[in-house]
């Protein structure tokens, strides 16, 4: 039955029993502008929750929807009141519609006659469970709560959380407008179950502009580089698998403008980078030359992306010659790539790269900030080792990235991509270092199971080989742990015993 044409009361006192408010009782959420100070005088439980929003209880009747008084309350209890709102809130009938706007964000609209379908926003974790399956990111999301019969929320899991942002805020700003039932055209941070208003209404124009805190900038800042780099799962990249011909002549041309236009050198890298990890879809163990020539060029345009070059000229496959202009040292400040450019000379054995790479000064690194603090721990962990520094050293900066990398600290990275994923090189690193051979097992396992899981089904060219600990498990081969890359998935074979190493020169 649509609800709309019921009657409604901010406040008012009603004949029902404890029994039937029990029944009837659901969390709410109310506009500011509705709870006058007559009425909030006999609300004095209701709460500000967030910009004009407050947080009420309100019996759903068969004719009308009446907000309780601080009476009604009382005579219920508090807390079984609350546990009593909670769960008819959360059995209200919706309809859940999946909104993919072409070339922006995948929103997850809600809708329904109730009168309390925006109110689940109050538990947006659960509902989001309900209506796609799936958790929240640690996170959280964005909403907006135009009308009491409709919100829109988009995870916090990935770079599209900018496009998002804008498109949340036109929806409910078009929503809230239509009616009916309006209750604010902001858009709202759901996050560890609150909600954070980032829209700025500036009173004398009465226009509307957002303005999200530091903490979500920065997430957002860091899920963006993430993104773009392919670095973490995301729908996008569970479509097709790239075309490792199509990418290997887009590495070439990307290569041949250098000349003209050095500064693509991070976006050559980056083509060069996942070239090598998708000709792995077809050759996993690299046995193959085209393979092995990838790998080489993303070892190339990686160091010199970072230490600069002299003129170089090299094959990618038989038929592409590669020309690499004379350029001088330029280090971006991208710690993350930095990574991937020693983890690729780590496992070509390419250890004069890996020499000049841990001169890149840190201090260009750490001006990085798309990174948490346990990145740039752990680049100084690894220059300090790389370079022959003392063990103290190795140990003080180890113990600083672990402790960065604790789930509190973190700022700019998900959850569970650091879990799974950024954070397995320095377990491994930490057993390898102690020279645990048996321990180091465990963890090498433990990380391409990680890796497996989390990017499960992906077509990402990430997803074929873990990197990271393959830098790793190539570092602990060659100083004599026992290791069989026959039986470890994510790990190219020949890449790790090395038979497959030809001279970088």
């Amino acid at each position: 039955m649509n609800r709309d044409n019921s009657s409604e009361s901010s406040a008012g006192h009603g004949g029902e029993s404890v029994e039937e408010l029990l029944r009837g009782v659901h969390a709410r959420l109310l506009p500011v502008g509705l709870i006058t100070p007559e009425v909030a005088g006999g609300m004095r439980y209701a709460r500000v929750i967030a910009d004009e929003l407050v947080f009420a209880y309100a019996f759903d009747g068969p004719t009308s929807v009446r907000s309780l008084t601080d009476d009604d309350v009382e005579r219920v209890g508090i807390e079984e009141l609350g546990q009593a709102a909670y769960a008819n809130l959360m059995r209200v009938p919706v309809t859940h519609e999946e909104i993919s706007l072409e070339g922006h964000a995948t929103l997850q609209s809600v809708y329904g006659d109730s009168h309390f379908v925006a109110s689940k926003a109050l538990y947006l974790g659960e509902l989001a469970r309900q209506v796609t399956h799936a958790a929240l990111p640690s996170a959280g999301a964005l909403v907006v709560v135009p009308t009491r019969h409709l919100l829109a929320f988009h995870p916090i899991a990935d770079g599209s959380v900018v496009d998002a942002l804008n498109d949340l805020a036109m929806y409910a700003l078009g929503a809230y407008e239509d009616g009916p039932g309006r209750l604010s055209p902001r858009v709202y941070w759901w996050h560890r179950g609150g909600l954070t208003s980032l829209t700025v209404v500036d009173e004398d124009t009465r226009t509307l502009s957002l303005k999200p805190p530091q903490e979500l900038l920065a997430l957002m800042k860091g899920l963006v580089r993430l993104d773009r780099a392919g670095r973490i799962a995301t729908p996008a990249a569970d479509g097709a698998a790239p075309d490792p011909v199509a990418l290997t002549r887009a590495t070439v041309e990307s290569v041949a403008r250098l000349a003209e236009d050095p500064s693509g050198l991070g976006d050559v890298f980056a083509s060069a980078l996942a070239l090598a990890h998708v000709r792995c879809t077809a050759d996993p163990v690299v046995s193959e030359l085209d393979t092995w020539d990838a790998w080489a060029t993303a070892v190339r345009l990686g160091s010199a992306l970072f230490t600069g070059s002299e003129s170089e000229q090299w094959y990618l496959g038989e038929e592409n010659t590669l020309r690499l202009p004379a350029a001088a040292a330029a280090p971006p400040a991208d710690a993350r790539a930095w990574l991937d450019a020693v983890y690729l000379a780590l496992t070509c054995r390419a250890h004069d790269r890996v020499a000049r790479l841990c001169r890149v000064p840190l201090e260009t690194l750490r001006e990085d900030d798309t990174v948490d603090a346990y990145v740039l721990h752990w680049v100084e962990t690894l220059q300090t080792y790389l370079s022959g520094g003392t063990g103290d050293a190795v140990v003080e900066k180890l113990l600083a990235t672990m402790q960065a990398s604790l789930p509190e600290t973190l700022t700019h990275s998900p959850d569970e991509f650091v879990n799974r994923v950024d954070y397995q090189p320095v377990a491994l690193f930490h057993r390898l270092f102690t020279r645990d051979h048996e321990a180091f097992g465990e963890a090498l396992n433990e990380a391409l199971a990680e890796h497996g899981s989390y990017w499960a089904e992906s077509a990402a060219p990430r997803a074929r080989v873990a990197l990271g600990p393959l830098a790793m498990a190539c570092l602990a081969h060659d100083q004599g742990f026992p290791i069989d890359p026959e039986r470890l998935p994510h790990l190219p074979r020949y890449l790790v015993d090395g038979k497959r190493i030809e001279d970088i020169s």
